[in-house]
């Protein structure tokens, strides 16, 4: 992000974290963390499924229990990047947003063209899919180069 007479801001990434749970919570965060890296992964393959709302849970869910696996997780070459975007800038890139648009899009009209549902899932579905793409356009910030 640029401010004022061309000077680059960084958000600061030397603040400590959060203290690791200790215990029983400390195994109910891991787990939480894991199974939500699997989520990301199946969003990843599956097009109605989203990845980023689960590589961000699952984020913080190791910050609160495993720096180890916080640290796997933001090196990961699949969803570093998009970790460090959203935890330094708090938003995503533009060719994340085009791509994520273009896929909801097409995913969504090849449902409703070739597809066997009822008329009001379709309709349900393709009101789902609107909000969605509203979401990623003008909720969710864009990270400027």
């Amino acid at each position: 992000m640029v401010h004022g007479k061309g000077e680059t801001y960084q958000a600061p990434t030397d603040r400590p974290g959060p203290t690791p749970a200790t215990g029983g919570r400390r195994l109910l965060y891991v787990s939480a963390g894991l199974a939500c890296v699997g989520l990301a992964y199946l969003g990843v393959l599956l097009p109605g499924l989203p990845a980023t709302p689960w590589v961000l849970l699952a984020s913080y869910c190791f910050a609160r229990s495993s720096p180890r696996l916080e640290r796997w997780l933001r090196r990961s070459p699949l969803f570093g990047r998009l970790l460090r975007d959203w935890q330094e800038h708090r938003g995503i890139r533009r060719p994340v947003k085009v791509f994520a648009v273009c896929l909801v899009v097409t995913v969504v009209t090849l449902s409703l063209v070739l597809g066997t549902l009822p008329v009001w899932a379709k309709g349900v579905i393709g009101g789902l899919a609107v909000v969605g793409v509203c979401t990623i356009v003008f909720v969710v910030p864009t990270v400027r180069p």
